[in-house]
């Protein structure tokens, strides 16, 4: 059984798919739970319904954390409503279906993923780790992508793969109060993100052909691991990369 009572959590990109379904988890198991997003004003106000519904404390922040001030706008509200944090999760991040071979990449779309989805954890970490008390847990989602690459995604899979070299990183600096870095490798999960791309013809079969385990993940299959990596379960777990895509990243 996992306890986080007492434990106040942030997570990002929380207004739907992963980040909704771990923000959702950490609240059932007794966290208090503040998270940011993006634009979605009317689903971010869902979530925290839902979160105070299972009896925790919930706020939530619309900004751009690919910014400075995004972060910082976060972690106003971090400073107002907790004061520190325990658990941060970063989740927010982009992944455009179309595929985009590099010799037809522009500048702006390397620059805009860049942004979305590393300079975001940056900002966001070390506002985290500048308020995170000894004992800590943070977790970053990254994806098979960082692992082994990506044809038609390579902005996608630099980030990702950037992120598990982060995660490394961080491991062993904060190992000193204690504080846990991980990261959560999911594949194919059925979200609202990835619905575009396993909408076209055949591409779900050919998706689930390629899984071992012969079906493509949900939300809440991500958010259990992230959850146990915030637990006291996993208090000896630090700088792994955590593959939670039905094993299809032995398969590329």
């Amino acid at each position: 059984m996992i306890d986080l009572k007492g434990k106040r959590a942030i997570v990002t990109g929380a207004s739907r798919g992963i980040g909704r379904a771990t923000a959702l988890m950490l609240a059932r198991a007794g966290a208090d739970v503040g998270f940011a997003y993006h634009t979605r004003d009317e689903d971010a106000e869902t979530v925290v319904a839902e979160i105070q519904q299972a009896g925790r404390q919930a706020w939530s922040v619309g900004s751009d954390l690919g910014v400075r001030q995004g972060a910082d706008q976060l972690f106003a509200a971090c400073d107002d409503n907790f004061g520190w944090v325990d658990i941060f999760v970063a989740n927010a991040g982009i992944w455009p279906p179309e595929h985009v071979a590099l010799v037809d990449m522009t500048d702006e779309t390397w620059t805009e993923m860049m942004r979305a989805n590393l300079d975001s954890v940056f900002y966001t970490v070390r506002g985290a780790a500048r308020r995170m008390a000894d004992g800590g847990r943070i977790v970053i989602v990254s994806s098979t992508a960082g692992q082994r690459g990506e044809a038609g995604h390579s902005h996608y899979a630099a980030t990702k793969g950037a992120v598990i070299a982060f995660v490394k990183s961080l491991a062993v600096e904060l190992a000193s109060r204690d504080i846990t870095v991980n990261a959560v490798a999911p594949g194919w999960i059925d979200t609202e993100m990835a619905a575009p791309a396993l909408a076209e013809e055949g591409m779900r079969d050919q998706v689930v052909a390629e899984i071992p385990l012969g079906r493509i993940g949900s939300a809440d299959d991500v958010a259990g691991p992230i959850v146990f990596l915030c637990s006291k379960l996993a208090r000896h777990i630090t700088g792994e990369v955590l593959n939670v895509n039905g094993g299809s990243v032995l398969c590329g």
